[in-house]
Formats: structure tokens, sequence, C-alpha cells
């Protein structure tokens, strides 16, 4: 099975840069990069230190629901080109683990899916979640803050 790696919706991530509302109804915050690991969920890439950076409110799933979890992600403030799929993304390269979710086409959480991955097993794991009755995609969370990093899709 080929999985593929997604960041965040582009045309979301456009209208943020362009100063529209995220999640939550607010305007991203603009800040430089302190360098310090912070992950662009567009790129998929970690925002070099000195650059400009947006935090926002993002819920990667199409409406509100109990199961739909908002969380900050960072963003490159210049534009950058979406992560193309292909292989494991560079922002998964720096954490030791990450928290994997399988959900369902309804965007609810397959319950016995969430599991503390280390990062060389991220696809293997991924890849057999996906393989479980009723998973539909993977999110690839932070598992020491929670917050989205990617979704992962049988290709």
């Amino acid at each position: 099975m080929k999985i593929t790696f997604h960041p965040y919706n582009s045309d979301w991530v456009a209208q943020i840069r362009q100063g529209g509302e995220d999640d939550y109804g607010q305007k991203a915050e603009q800040v430089i990069s302190d360098g310090g690991g912070n992950p662009c969920r567009h790129c998929l890439q970690y925002i070099p230190k000195g650059a400009e950076m947006l935090i926002c409110a993002a819920r990667p799933f199409p409406e509100m629901q109990p199961y739909a979890e908002t969380g900050p992600i960072f963003l490159c403030g210049d534009s950058c080109e979406a992560f193309s799929g292909e292989g494991v993304p560079p922002v998964l390269s720096e954490s030791p683990d990450y928290l994997l979710k399988g959900y369902n086409d309804d965007y609810r959480i397959v319950y016995g899916t969430g599991q503390i991955t280390p990062v060389a097993d991220v696809s293997r794991i991924a890849t057999e979640l996906l393989r479980c009755r009723d998973v539909e995609f993977v999110d690839i969370r932070s598992s020491r803050n929670n917050c989205f990093q990617c979704r992962v899709r049988v290709a």
C-alpha cells in the first residue's frame, strides 16, 4: 500500500496569509521565527530563524463536531510550496515520536487507533492504521503538544 502525507489546505493557508480569519475567527499572529522547531504545516519544513511566521488556530475538519480538534499551527509568513505528499515530510525529523490517530469517513476518531509512535515507525504505523476497517485517514500530531502536523491517506 502506498501512502501520501498531506499538508494543510492551500486555499485556507492563502486566505490566512491575505489577512483572513483562522478557525477561531481571528487574524493570524505575525512573529519572527526563533528557529526553534517551528514547523510550517503547508510546506512541511521548519521555518528558518529570522523568517516571518504566522501563528493561527486551525481545525483540519470540514465542520464543527466533538472530534474536530482545533489547535495552534505555524505557517511560513511568505508564500511557500505545498508539500508534495511523497515520502516522510521534513517536519517529522526532529521529534522522537508523534501521536497517530485513525479517523473514519465521518471525520470521527476510530477508537483504539491512537498511539504514540517513534519517528522511525511513522510510515509503517500509518500504513497499518490505514489497513484497519473504517480508517479513512490518519492524522499525525505532536506527542508533546497535540498540535496537528499533517494528514496521511492511501495514495
